[in-house]
């Protein structure tokens, strides 16, 4: 069933004009697709719009160290981005840029609507300045030690180690990453942004839920922390828009990035003849969706609806956040050639199992998701290749050649159809509550559903028996209407493959209820191979090939800069972690129900174990202290959220945890110690 028409406008964070898109980034813009094309769907007036962040000092050093005009490298890094989104089938309806004559329109606009308000200041400052390239610093051009929590290498606006946000004055042993110099401080007049004037008005937006409970907790405690004024101005030289009533200063780019969205879906409904005010004046019954990583909260569920409230336009519906990516378990390494960019994965491999992989993975919390390459392999491999196109395949076949490729008159089986169409209801909640991981898990099972219903009716037998043409007809023509039923299911994730059965069905483009009825007496088209599997030599190709780009960028920055990146935070495994790391980590009690030796495995047990809610497989080095059988029964501690692992035994999913000093002094607990499986330990 399908709800009332809503209208509805969704954005992506701005990539910056300013590098390369790389799998971290999509992320973000596949889950927003997902979603953007699932309201599509549904019928919903729905757009989907973003731009590139194309201000900032970085931009214009860069265009400098090229020798060409900043408007020069937007324009050739807007191509970039815009091929290689649509490599991944991001379907935007608009993808604009800040450097536009709508934004500059729309920041002054907000600026001057808020200067008029009494929420501007202004006031002279101390602001770092490099005396060997005679500039002020922005803030991302300073790199020091946090003044919060020590962590050293963060940049001079904010700590990625801690989340808190500072001024660069604040930071210790600051270091110029212009010149290398030692920045002194330099007095100069900017212009502020009076957050504090709207703490009301933030905190009960934030009470009425349009943000993610986790977000919810950080904002409270920078609220506790106070409400600092926004330095929303930057001095000459710098590659933006000049403020209206402030010669030779300019909008700082996080003032104009989000007003982006903003100036996006002007320039849309500018082409498109679409009312901009119904879906941004203050009163508007439209929604508004922001999905972001959660390195940039504070930007969007402070700044942002602040500067609107106070401009006179309406605040988002609910701002989306998302946590990082990670490659087999750790950072992203340029270094190990997991730091892959969007174009050199679309060298090597089909963008929709990434699509698929990260929709199984995704949910509405702001964990950080894993790309792990033998899981991503094997899940696209069985689930896509192995369930959903199976169907088709297997049925296709006896279609074409006993039947003419038409399917039989009635469907034989109309409740197992119904119960797929049944599903549909809760796959689309799913989808509504961006808990894509759930959708899937769902429509997975009815594909294992469909193949079950094959392999008992077991159609290349009763090809073989005469007189069953019928009975062959209706079951191979059910087999095709439930993968009818499962490719509309994943459509938001899957447009391409969806399209392609879509051809093989000879259907018009599926809407998420047009599978109500079953295809009868309906002709399909010629099968063809939908997907492929996933092939390890590609993936292990494309890392090399994400090795050598590093190479080719150390030759283009130079050495300085090369030497630069390779240290960047992105890279290195820290030998410590923070806090809010170690609260990331799942202990669970588990009663280990089944232990065995493992054949060719000279220290590892086999465990099956019951943590409350299910089992786990876990391979466990313990073989040194325990024999299998002494095993069952006891208690242990699991690491329950670890990544699974494919190992040449099997799948391990989890970690048990053991106390001792190693050989045969290895201790769990007995099972009378208390606890009880499921059970968190703290």
């Amino acid at each position: 069933m399908s709800s009332p028409s809503r209208k509805i406008l969704i954005t992506s964070a701005l990539p910056y004009a300013n590098g390369s898109i790389h799998l971290g980034h999509m992320v973000e813009y596949i889950q927003t697709d997902i979603w953007s094309r699932f309201q599509k769907l549904q019928g919903h007036e729905c757009y989907y719009v973003c731009a590139d962040d194309a201000h900032g000092t970085p931009i214009m050093l860069r265009a400098r160290g090229e020798g060409i005009e900043p408007e020069d490298l937007i324009a050739r890094v807007w191509k970039e981005h815009t091929e290689d989104f649509a490599g991944f089938g991001i379907d935007f309806d608009n993808y604009h840029s800040t450097h536009s004559d709508e934004n500059k329109a729309c920041a002054s606009l907000i600026y001057e609507r808020n200067r008029d308000a009494g929420h501007i200041a202004r006031r002279t400052i101390s602001q770092a300045y490099d005396p060997e390239a005679n500039m002020f610093l922005p803030d991302r051009f300073i790199k020091g030690t946090c003044p919060k929590c020590g962590a050293d290498d963060q940049y001079g606006d904010n700590c990625e180690a801690c989340g808190a946000t500072y001024s660069p004055t604040e930071l210790k042993n600051p270091v110029s990453a212009v010149s290398g110099a030692t920045p002194i401080e330099k007095d100069s007049e900017h212009l502020f942004f009076k957050l504090a004037d709207f703490e009301k008005t933030l905190k009960d937006w934030h009470q009425a839920g349009h943000v993610q409970a986790e977000m919810a907790n950080k904002l409270d405690e920078w609220f506790e922390a106070g409400l600092a004024d926004w330095d929303i101005s930057r001095d000459a030289p710098y590659f933006g828009f000049e403020i209206p009533d402030a010669p030779n200063k300019y909008f700082y780019v996080w003032l104009d990035a989000p007003i982006g969205y903003m100036a996006s879906f002007r320039n849309l409904c500018d082409k498109k003849g679409i009312d901009f005010d119904s879906f941004w004046k203050a009163d508007s019954d439209a929604e508004l969706y922001h999905f972001i990583g959660k390195d940039i909260i504070y930007f969007h569920a402070l700044f942002w609806p602040a500067m609107l409230q106070g401009a006179g336009f309406r605040m988002p519906t609910s701002v989306f956040a998302h946590g990082f990516l990670t490659v087999d378990g750790a950072k992203m390494s340029k270094s190990r050639g997991t730091f892959v960019k969007a174009r050199t994965y679309l060298k090597h491999l089909n963008p929709e199992y990434l699509r698929y992989y990260f929709a199984a993975k995704l949910s509405s919390k702001i964990d950080d998701l894993d790309l792990n390459l033998d899981d991503f392999a094997q899940r696209v491999n069985a689930d896509l290749v192995g369930k959903v196109v199976n169907i088709a395949s297997r049925n296709a076949g006896f279609i074409k050649k006993r039947f003419d490729n038409k399917l039989s008159a009635t469907c034989s089986e109309p409740e197992l159809y119904q119960s797929f169409v049944d599903a549909g209801d809760q796959i689309a909640a799913h989808y509504e509550n961006r808990d894509y991981g759930r959708a899937i898990r769902e429509i997975m099972a009815l594909a294992d559903k469909a193949n079950q219903y094959i392999d008992d009716k077991a159609p290349w037998v009763i090809a073989k028996e005469d007189g069953k043409d019928q009975e062959l007809h209706d079951i191979s023509s059910v087999g095709i209407n439930l993968f009818r039923v499962l490719m509309g299911y994943l459509k938001p994730v899957l447009p391409v493959m969806a399209a392609d059965a879509e051809a093989f069905l000879n259907i018009e483009p599926m809407t998420w209820n047009s599978q109500a009825k079953p295809l009868c007496d309906h002709s399909v088209n010629k099968f063809k191979p939908l997907m492929t599997r996933v092939e390890r030599e590609k993936i292990d190709a494309m890392i090399e090939d994400s090795k050598e780009d590093l190479a080719a960028e150390a030759k283009v920055i130079g050495k300085g800069a090369a030497q630069n990146t390779a240290n960047s935070a992105i890279d290195p495994i820290a030998d410590t972690i923070e806090f809010d790391d170690f609260a990331k980590v799942d202990l669970r009690i588990a009663r280990i129900i089944k232990a065995e030796h493992v054949e060719g495995a000279d220290k590892l047990l086999q465990l099956t174990l019951d943590i409350g809610d299910g089992t786990r497989n876990v391979f466990a080095g313990i073989k040194s202290a325990y024999q299998p059988e002494d095993l069952e029964g006891k208690l242990t501690v699991m690491v329950a959220n670890l990544a699974a692992r494919k190992m040449r035994f099997g799948l391990s999913e989890g970690m048990v945890l053991a106390a001792g000093p190693g050989g045969k002094d290895l201790f769990i607990l007995n099972p009378d110690d208390g606890a009880q499986p499921g059970m968190r330990v703290k």
